[in-house]
């Protein structure tokens, strides 16, 4: 597989997602990150956006709840590059119906080399980088090639 540098914007979109009992310290953190995060584009799957919305103030692109699709929809805007950085805090105590869903999504960030964070700790490294409000340079899988190699 060959790989292409592209640069990653200073203003970033943003894929916030938690399991259901994670919700809550999601939305303490952003609530915690708040000035931060109003300057960059956010998503969130369905009942996470509106918990989000309704209780820190941001604005948030709401897309469908994550077991009817919405982690799809994340990891469509993942591979359309559309997505710069995920905070996705999911629940490591709890069985999760859609768990296939989510490995995938996971696969998919690490696919598209976009950073993660999967707990309060991690978030808070990433927001706190010089990074995070500033272009950065990074190398994902140029496709276009991998396309032409395979057909012929």
């Amino acid at each position: 597989m060959k790989y292409t540098r592209i640069s990653a914007p200073a203003g970033k979109s943003i894929a916030l997602v938690a399991h259901d009992h994670m919700k809550d310290d999601l939305i303490t953190w952003c609530k915690t990150h708040k000035e931060k995060l109003q300057s960059h584009t956010l998503y969130a799957t369905g009942t996470t956006g509106l918990k989000l919305e309704k209780n820190t103030g941001l604005s948030i692109h709401k897309l469908i709840s994550g077991p009817l699709g919405g982690d799809q929809q994340i990891g469509a805007l993942i591979t359309e590059q559309k997505v710069d950085v995920m905070i996705f805090f999911w629940d490591p105590l709890e069985a999760q119906p859609h768990d296939p869903d989510v490995k995938a999504l996971l696969r998919l960030a690490a696919v598209w080399n976009i950073p993660v964070a999967c707990n309060v700790a991690t978030a808070d490294f990433l927001v706190s980088s010089p990074l995070f409000d500033n272009s950065y340079t990074k190398t994902i899988p140029d496709y276009q090639t991998y396309i032409a190699e395979r057909s012929q």
